[in-house]
């Protein structure tokens, strides 16, 4: 054992001081090129992990020359201010080699942070500095400590640049690889592989002891987030200690209603944007007029688009955003309030929960500022209690069920207390009978806000039931706009009808002013309704179909378009039959039919044993005149 222990002292207090300096430099500069989206991005990139590929002695020599006496840099520095042949020369040569791994590895545990939970803390009002120590830091946490822990690896076991830059002087800035190098040159191959079983034990020591805290931090059975330092309190040196939201039992529901109201006196918001995008373009304009409005469409449609470019998350190319009377986006006078800063709250597919925070903590996340730890926790327990959920608060959300999540996430939303919420297909994940419980759920919650409610769905019955009014929405653009009895019982054109539900069309043209001609089912049909000017196509809903129970109904005098029809074909669902329906004469091959007719399985029973043909009548009430153009009813 040498009787000179400073190269260990030394190589300990570089690598210790490279590492702190490597990491704060790292963060910083990941998380700023993780936004930045200039041109000069790819070189940028380049030159911050150069010093990974390049030779550690070129690394130097590049060093010395900037460093140096002739150099750039050391031209202008006096000759006490001189690093070169200094520890704190071994202290630089350190961070430049050890910078690029990193920089690389935190860089990569940012761009693991699923964008949605940024996005979700910014529409609860969180500000960036919040989101990063509260949000961003911890989720990335585990890459980062991985990129610490290399980082100081590679800063200890430095040599050529260090030699290059620092040279080998004893005691002052010989490390440990420079004891071994000249060792070995001395011929002294007991210090050599002294210094090489101190360097190997520190280097393993580290690497295990980060692996097993990583490891046990990550058990399955309780998640990174779990236990460790955020359940031991080490994160609330960076946070509120009202964190841990020890709830207190709940006030009475009519006091916590009463703190927790914020009641906006005819709410509306007014939308009229463009937004275009490689193949699509959303131009919608819209009034909520303060109903909560559901907006109904097909996948594609541009729905959760809108929604986005609302939340402040897209910016639309032009137009103008207002809600209750506040402008939010106007691209003529350059207004585009920050998301965080628009009081809209957004509820994602995925609900976005923080991963890391339990029930109770997500819920707080969001509430408002200047409230004492008493007032956050009995708004967290009202709440909590509010969905159902007084019993989870310190659950995980992989602690929790799909519609537990669910509810958490609206609860969340709710307690940001926003002006509006907006709901982007928030069932749309879970299993029907989850879905009917927390439909019901959202009705109630929904019922008891007071602001603007946008419902984003391409489930017709949800939209039914959830909301008063309806949009729908075809290719980025609103094809219609009213009451929902209107839009589902009278819609003006084909694509409206289509994605309210409607399977039966025909083309067809009006032969007199009661009367019309369904081509491609092969009859005449009277009506009672108008007749439009560009009728093109007639419509009726598959449930809407009426069977006869005899052939000599027909003849009937009380009953009109009443027609013969054959069985084609069938599909059967757990409650219902739809029935492929022939008119006039038998079908030849299953698809050969006119009409699609839904009924219960009772009704099933009884027109299975019936012969054939079957009496069917298209009632006159409730058949659909339309056109093929899109037409606007705002």
């Amino acid at each position: 054992m040498p009787s000179d222990l400073s190269p260990l002292w030394i190589s300990l207090k570089v690598a210790a001081i490279a590492t702190l300096i490597t990491l704060c430099l790292g963060l910083a500069i990941a998380h700023w090129m993780l936004s930045y989206k200039g041109r000069w991005k790819a070189l940028l990139e380049g030159v911050l992990i150069a010093p990974l590929v390049l030779p550690p002695t070129v690394v130097g020599f590049l060093l010395l020359m900037l460093l140096g006496k002739s150099g750039a840099v050391g031209q202008l520095l006096p000759p006490a201010l001189s690093i070169v042949f200094t520890w704190y020369a071994a202290i630089l040569t350190g961070i430049v080699v050890a910078f690029p791994l990193m920089y690389k590895t935190a860089l990569g545990a940012f761009e693991q942070i699923a964008p949605t939970l940024l996005q979700a803390a910014r529409t609860l009002g969180a500000s960036e500095l919040k989101i990063f120590w509260r949000i961003t830091l911890p989720l990335a946490l585990p890459g980062i400590v991985a990129g610490a822990t290399l980082a100081f690896a590679c800063a200890l076991g430095e040599f050529g640049a260090t030699l290059m830059l620092a040279g080998n002087i004893p005691g002052e800035t010989q490390t440990i690889p420079m004891a071994i190098y000249f060792a070995v040159e001395a011929g002294d191959n007991q210090a050599a592989w002294f210094w090489s079983g101190v360097i190997l034990g520190i280097s393993l020591l580290g690497l295990t002891v980060v692996n097993g805290w990583l490891a046990k931090m990550t058990d399955r059975k309780g998640g990174f987030w779990k236990g460790g330092i955020w359940k031991g309190g080490f994160w609330r040196i960076f946070w509120n200690k009202c964190d841990d939201f020890g709830l207190n039992p709940p006030l009475q529901h009519s006091t916590l209603k009463a703190q927790n109201s914020s009641k906006i006196t005819d709410s509306q918001l007014t939308v009229e944007i463009q937004k275009r995008l490689l193949g699509f373009s959303l131009d919608v304009s819209f009034n909520t007029e303060g109903q909560p409005l559901g907006v109904l469409g097909a996948s594609g449609a541009g729905k959760s688009l809108l929604l986005r470019c609302i939340a402040g998350i897209e910016t639309p190319d032009s137009g103008q955003i207002v809600l209750n009377g506040r402008v939010l986006f106007d691209a003529e006078k350059r207004v585009n309030v920050p998301s965080c800063d628009r009081h809209i709250a957004l509820l994602f597919q995925n609900y976005a929960l923080f991963p890391h925070l339990t029930a109770a903590q997500n819920i707080g996340f969001g509430l408002p500022k200047g409230l004492s730890a008493i007032a956050q926790r009995q708004q967290i327990a009202f709440h909590l209690a509010a969905v159902q959920l007084d019993g989870l608060a310190h659950r995980y959300p992989h602690q929790l069920s799909g519609g537990q999540q669910q509810r958490v996430a609206l609860a969340r939303a709710l307690a940001s207390q926003p002006e509006a919420i907006l709901l982007d297909e928030p069932l749309s994940a879970l299993d029907t009978h989850l879905r009917h419980q927390i439909e019901s759920q959202l009705i109630l919650s929904l019922a008891a806000y007071d602001g603007v409610t946008l419902f984003v769905t391409h489930n017709l019955e949800e939209a039914y039931r959830v909301c008063d009014k309806l949009m729908v929405l075809e290719s980025g653009r609103a094809i219609a706009s009213a009451p929902k009895r209107n839009i589902f019982e009278n819609p003006e054109t084909v694509n409206i009808a289509r994605l309210t539900g409607c399977k039966n069309f025909s083309r067809a043209r009006a032969t007199t002013l009661q009367s019309i001609e369904a081509t491609d089912w092969g009859c005449t049909l009277q009506v009672l309704s108008s007749i439009p000017k560009n009728l093109t196509q007639v419509g009726i809903r598959a449930h809407h179909l009426k069977f006869l129970e005899t052939v000599s109904a027909t003849k009937s005098s009380q009953s009109i378009n009443v027609f013969r029809c054959w069985l084609s074909t069938t599909r059967e669902t757990p409650h219902r039959m739809t029935l492929y329906l022939k008119l006039h004469s038998p079908s030849l091959n299953p698809k050969d039919y006119h009409l699609q007719a839904e009924v219960f399985k009772e009704k099933w029973v009884q027109l299975k044993d019936l012969p054939q043909p079957w009496s069917i009548e298209l009632d006159p009430q409730q058949l659909m005149l339309m056109t093929e153009e899109t037409s606007l009813n705002l």
